[in-house]
């Protein structure tokens, strides 16, 4: 069974929510789940270890994109 990255994603309110990704982004962090399922919830405690974690919801907004992890080669 394929991993999936949830790829999360903080973006400042001035970045339009379509044009935030992995370069506009002020941070960034991913972290390999096991399912899509994961990749919508769990990620409110990494957020919180994050430097712009207290800026979400006021000057800051998150969106979690999510990949599915190719298979290793063998």
């Amino acid at each position: 069974m394929n991993e999936f990255v949830a790829i999360i994603l903080i973006c400042m309110n001035a970045v339009a929510a379509d044009d935030c990704d992995e370069q506009t982004a002020a941070d960034m962090m991913s972290t390999v789940v096991d399912n899509e399922l994961g990749c919508a919830i769990g990620w409110q405690d990494v957020i919180a270890r994050s430097p712009l974690g207290k800026e979400v919801g006021t000057s800051a907004y998150v969106r979690t994109i999510c990949r599915r992890q190719p298979p290793p080669k063998k």
